[in-house]
């Protein structure tokens, strides 16, 4: 695979002011002027890291496609540490596949997702961690999501990593020295080894509590709204979102599925679910719709529980409360530009403890307030220190890494062999790289590559 040169359009879909096509492998600077005319006299050899201005040409009848500047990367000093080529032109999806095709035409291949930064990985220019953080780091919904990715591109959490092997090398070294040369008096106090185990075990337990924090950057807080029919409910997602996303009517079971949106509150991503209201469906689809929505307010990271300020509370709105009495929630009292009725001090003995916010879905009034309400009771802490783990791999590997130190600490308190320690010590180790990608699994790398663009 690494023998092909590859070919792909590196920017978005779709029209814009300009647009790159990124060639990488032995033959990208033979393959890419084949299908490029220069315009200027440059020396020779071609320039490095220098773009020099041509056309695209079409290489059967030497016509001109368009305007372009040709950039050159030397290996090993590329992206993918192999000779590569950027075509730089005006963003026309037409032209830029059709400079694909050329491309094609003249010897290269086209680029499978991810392929790219596959191969800076197995050339050795990127770990897995950073691997991921340059994907992570493309999608970001939050400046708070790119600049964590952006840390771990530059290799903080690799090199966070990279502390904890060396110290689980070491303490394997001890371990297999007092296995090997036990008859020479050199077996290791069992408290010194405990009390190392110990060290690593706080430390990863410390990476694995920042994962919290980046789910809710990455893939973001799931957030149902539930409460009766016509509370409001979907007028507030509109709020929320500052636009007409669901449909509003007077009328009782308008909606009937969910609808799903992010807003991003302080550099937190947040997933509304907008569902059916509770209460007795008149309809089949209707029932679906209510029982879905209470699956999907079951698994929630928070709710938002809305009541309609304006009128009595009612038995389902308790039965409601005290339902979700334990749950991270805010209880919102809408409709709040009408006369309130509504016994503010019963609903909040029955809140358990969650703040009420009053706001007027329909005039936008304390929409803002809400929003803060929302993260101050829904955002996972910010630890200072803390790396951020954004992927449930990393945070599932960790764990076994813990796992696997915490029995080995506890084979030492009961006084077993140094051998039965050492064997799980060598697991962590083995576990480790699987994690930065050292130890390389082809399942493992098709699940991480197959989620980037084409062209990355």
């Amino acid at each position: 695979m690494l023998e092909d040169t590859i070919i792909a359009v590196s920017t978005p879909p779709g029209p814009g002011g300009l647009g790159v096509v990124r060639l990488s492998g032995r033959a990208a600077l033979t393959i890419a002027r084949r299908i490029f005319r220069l315009r200027e006299k440059v020396e020779r050899p071609f320039p490095v890291r220098r773009a020099v201005f041509g056309e695209i040409i079409e290489e059967k009848n030497g016509l001109p496609l368009d305007e372009a500047f040709l950039t050159y990367f030397k290996a090993p000093r590329s992206y993918t540490r192999e000779d590569v080529v950027e075509l730089s032109c005006h963003g026309s999806p037409a032209v830029l596949e059709e400079i694909v095709r050329l491309g094609t035409g003249a010897g290269a291949r086209p680029a499978q997702p991810g392929e790219f930064t596959l191969r800076a990985h197995l050339n050795g220019r990127l770990d897995i961690l950073q691997a991921e953080a340059v994907d992570d780091f493309i999608r970001a919904a939050s400046l708070a999501q790119a600049r964590v990715s952006f840390r771990q591109l530059s290799g903080s959490l690799s090199r966070r990593i990279g502390r904890i092997r060396k110290r689980l090398v070491r303490l394997a070294a001890r371990l297999e020295a007092a296995i090997e040369f036990s008859e020479d008096g050199l077996r290791t106090a069992p408290g010194g080894l405990v009390r190392s185990l110990e060290t690593l075990i706080a430390d990863i337990r410390d990476l694995v509590s920042g994962y919290e924090l980046g789910r809710a950057l990455g893939e973001g807080l799931t957030v149902a709204i539930t409460g009766r029919t016509n509370v409001g409910k979907s007028t507030l997602f509109n709020a929320l979102l500052q636009r007409d996303r669901a449909i509003v009517t007077p009328y009782p079971g308008t909606t009937r599925d969910y609808l799903r949106e992010r807003i991003v509150v302080d550099d937190l991503v947040f997933n509304l679910v907008d569902m059916a209201g509770l209460g007795r469906p008149a309809h089949p689809v209707e029932k679906m719709g209510i029982a879905r929505g209470e699956r999907i307010a079951r698994d929630a990271d928070g709710l938002l529980v809305v009541l309609d300020a304006s009128r009595n509370g009612t038995a389902e709105d308790e039965r409601l409360l005290r339902r979700y009495r334990t749950r991270k929630k805010v209880v919102v009292l809408n409709k709040t530009d009408l006369p309130i009725s509504l016994d503010r001090g019963r609903i909040a003995g029955l809140a358990g403890g969650a703040p009420l916010i009053e706001v007027s879905a329909l005039k936008g009034g304390n929409v803002a307030g809400l929003k803060k309400e929302l993260f101050r009771v829904l955002a996972p802490s910010r630890p200072g220190a803390t790396e951020v783990l954004l992927h449930a791999r990393q945070r599932d590997i960790l764990e076994d890494i813990r796992q696997s130190l915490e029995r080995a600490a506890g084979l030492l308190r009961q006084g077993r062999h140094e051998e039965m320690c050492a064997e799980e010590v060598r697991q962590a180790l083995g576990l480790v790289g699987i994690l930065t990608g050292e130890v390389r699994i082809d399942e493992v790398l098709r699940d991480i590559f197959g989620r980037f663009c084409v062209g990355k």
